[in-house]
């Protein structure tokens, strides 16, 4: 019998992805949802057997979608792929009742096993794997870099995640192409919209893209960092600027290994610098508003679950770096 498959992700790209490296010999139908909430409506209305569900999505995510299915009878098996690859977020999917984890990027032999060993793998239809609709309508710059930015934000978490024993809540990263007072705007009315902040900021160069990372911490996360890191003494300047490095070396290098890694190059880098101390979002960006005119930026905010810990990473790419960073993205979309 056919089986009916649901691709549940906010992201056009992952959901085009996913269906691409599905058994072609898979006596299934596949249909698409965009959150969390689409799915449910969805199953309540037609039959589905399996479901692929993404993790962070915006109106409804992963976890609110689990815990809903409980109460849907004749829920389907689930799947989880996401870039979240934190350990507590592998535990916490299987404790709701998904099946299994999948990362992103999903491997193709990695998904056919999975299937196989849950017996969900069926043929015989001539017709095979039949794909209903769209994945996306379109796809662009945008979409492709918050799709890798969204996997490399997983793994850079994952690491920060099992230093700390911590688990880290992640968004979905914004990407913009924003002026330097549209920058400050965003910063503004983000995670750091109150309060003072402190900086680290470092450049990355490889293959024509030149970025900068900038890592912004709301001061007030300072206090639970020192605790983490089984810091007790007093937070002076100096204590403040180790504490920022040492967290800043795993949220930044990390990230851009995992972006590296999806383009096919080796960034090199600059050393870590401290961009300003214990100031207004807005002094912080005129320290360099000089520099950073007209930019690619991708933002994501991390915080820390049950602790006071927030931080803002941005990447900011230079204009001539776009054309560049199409071209390196643009196997998301090619067709098999």
């Amino acid at each position: 019998m056919s089986k009916k498959i649901l691709i549940c992700d906010d992201s056009g790209i992952a959901r085009k992805q996913l269906a691409r490296v599905l058994p072609s010999e898979w006596d299934a139908e596949v249909e698409f949802a965009t959150n969390g909430q689409e799915a449910l409506s969805h199953i309540q209305s037609k039959a589905v057997d399996i479901l692929f569900l993404d993790l962070n999505m915006p109106v409804m995510d992963g976890y609110q979608t689990l815990e809903a299915l409980k109460d849907i009878a004749n829920a389907p098996q689930v799947i989880v792929v996401s870039g979240d690859v934190q350990a507590r977020a592998v535990e916490r999917v299987k404790a709701l009742g998904a099946l299994d984890f999948l990362k992103k990027p999903v491997d193709k032999s990695v998904l056919q096993s999975i299937i196989q060993s849950f017996g969900l793998l069926s043929s015989g239809s001539n017709a095979g794997l039949v794909v209903q609709g769209n994945a996306a309508d379109d796809f662009g710059l945008s979409q492709c870099l918050q799709e890798v930015s969204n996997v490399a934000m997983g793994r850079a978490a994952s690491v920060l995640a099992d230093m700390l024993n911590v688990f880290i809540k992640l968004p979905v990263p914004k990407v913009n192409i924003l002026e330097v007072s549209e920058l400050q705007m965003a910063l503004s009315y983000g995670a750091m919209n109150s309060g003072r902040c402190s900086a680290v900021t470092q450049g990355f160069v490889g293959a024509g893209i030149a970025m900068e990372a900038l890592l912004i911490f709301s001061d007030s996360s300072f206090p639970d960092m020192a605790k983490l890191l089984n810091v007790t003494e007093e937070i002076d300047n100096n204590l403040a600027i180790e504490l920022q490095m040492d967290i800043s070396s795993v949220l930044i290098g990390p990230f851009i290994k995992a972006l590296g890694d999806q383009l096919n190059i080796d960034f090199s880098h600059s050393h870590p610098v401290v961009l300003g101390q214990h100031m207004k979002v807005a002094d912080l960006i005129n320290v360099k508003r000089a520099q950073w005119k007209r930019t690619l930026a991708v933002e994501i905010v991390y915080e820390v679950d049950n602790y006071q810990i927030s931080c803002d990473l941005m990447l900011l790419f230079t204009e001539d770096s776009l054309p560049v960073l199409e071209n390196l993205l643009s196997y998301l979309v090619e067709d098999d």
